[in-house]
């Protein structure tokens, strides 16, 4: 678990070391919430699941645009985040 304010920058240096077909996952506490990334090349494939059901496709420049508004949105009261690799 780590704390809610280092999972950007830490989810970030991560994606860059997965081998493609890798997937990073954010969790809240319960895990019931999070955001799953999934690397394919160059792309990533963000998927959101919680209050909102969606999946989207993104190139390394928006990634951490998406990522710090899933954060927002999938994280509200959270303090600390699961980090999980698959």
């Amino acid at each position: 678990m780590i704390d809610l304010g280092a999972a950007l920058p830490t989810a970030l240096s991560r994606l860059k070391k997965l081998p493609d077909g890798a997937t990073l996952e954010l969790l809240t506490f319960k895990r019931d919430r999070g955001v799953a990334v999934r690397k394919t090349g160059d792309l990533f494939e963000v998927r959101e699941f919680g209050y909102r059901d969606e999946t989207n496709t993104e190139g390394g420049a928006g990634l951490k645009k998406r990522l710090k508004t899933i954060l927002k949105r999938e994280f509200p009261r959270s303090n600390k985040v699961h980090v999980r690799e698959r």
